[in-house]
């Protein structure tokens, strides 16, 4: 077995509203994978792979993530995952996707491009080096209140069946995938995805409310998944033949931000949609927890706690390769969460995959 993409931790700058607040700045990340809690009655130190503070730049982020290297196995033939966890509000779906207000005719300055883009880009850098045919298709989930709805379907996004088979493990029913023809036709899906404008495509039909930590909070998990087929050309025409296919995915998961309900004045339906999502989340922390203990004392893993564990039980025990990116706020406000969030990826650190 081999261990997957070690988890990495990404500082956020403070907020205008925590500077205002008085808030002090309780992480400091003290190099070399090291980042330090200071504060009343908490003092901790973390070591992980990579730890990128308030002044990491996106790019920074892409290349000491090992996200570049997880793109080169996706083209291998791997199954590769990289997921965004944290507290809502602390910079996840920025990290993922670049700023909000990007779209079509306002692109976003090419520094500020999220890990998608980047990888997108590096799949065409690839294809190029590599004289390789990428073949290419998409598709595009959320999960909203434990149900599976396909974001790039027709029409208002209805409940899809989670399914299980012995040789495909969970999969989602009806899915629909989108072939496409370049790398550029899946950087304007994203960039339709973000525009809250028509046409409605991508996360423009994700669930998103405002509340007192977030003003765009994402309500929902979202996995958007590209599938990866390569097949070598033959540079030697009497062969006839070219290298065999090679078919790996590499799946881009946002997760809902954890949160206290009582700290976002949630109500009513919002309530509801929180609830959901914590639930979730502790079922995929439950789950990490099991993974990190040595095979031989692992009890049965509960994948099927939730749809969320469902869909990534590969990508997290099982055959696939998996990067976490931790997001962290550095404010006193959100101590509490910020530790639980290190502790979780403590926890995965130790979990193992056999790709």
């Amino acid at each position: 077995s081999v261990s997957p993409s070690p988890p990495a931790i990404r500082v956020r700058p403070l907020t205008c509203t925590e500077t205002r607040r008085g808030d002090r700045q309780v992480v400091h990340s003290l190099g070399d994978g090291t980042v330090h809690v200071s504060a009343a009655r908490h003092d901790a130190t973390f070591g992980f792979s990579a730890v990128f503070d308030a002044g990491a730049s996106q790019e920074a982020v892409f290349e000491g993530s090992g996200m570049r290297q997880l793109v080169e196995l996706a083209i291998d033939g791997f199954s590769c995952t990289v997921f965004a966890f944290g507290q809502t509000g602390s910079g996840k779906t920025y990290t993922l996707m670049g700023p909000l207000a990007q779209s079509e005719t306002r692109p976003a300055a090419p520094g500020l491009l999220g890990l998608m883009q980047r990888s997108f880009a590096c799949l065409l850098e690839q294809s190029r080096s590599r004289s390789s045919d990428l073949a290419l298709s998409a598709s595009y989930l959320e999960i909203y209140n434990e149900q599976v709805r396909d974001l790039l379907s027709p029409g208002p996004p209805c409940a899809l069946p989670l399914r299980w088979s012995k040789t495909r493990g969970f999969y989602v029913e009806n899915q629909l995938s989108v072939d496409f023809e370049s790398l550029e036709v899946i950087a304007d899906l994203l960039l339709q995805a973000l525009n809250p404008a028509p046409p409605p495509a991508g996360s423009q039909r994700r669930r998103t409310s405002a509340h007192a930590l977030n003003r765009h909070s994402s309500r929902s998990h979202a996995l958007l998944t590209i599938h990866v087929r390569s097949r070598a050309v033959s540079v030697h025409p009497a062969l006839g033949t070219a290298c065999p296919s090679k078919q790996g995915t590499l799946c881009f998961v946002d997760l809902a931000g954890s949160e206290r309900v009582k700290e976002t004045g949630s109500s009513g339906e919002l309530s509801v949609e929180a609830n959901n999502i914590n639930r979730s989340l502790l079922a995929l922390g439950h789950c990490i927890s099991l993974l990190a203990k040595p095979r031989g004392k692992r009890t049965h893993i509960p994948y099927r706690d939730s749809k969320l564990t469902r869909l990534l039980a590969r990508s997290l025990g099982g055959s696939g390769i998996t990067l976490m990116v931790a997001c962290i706020s550095p404010s006193s406000h959100c101590l509490s969460e910020t530790l639980s969030t290190l502790h979780y990826a403590s926890r995965a650190r130790r979990v193992t995959t056999r790709p």
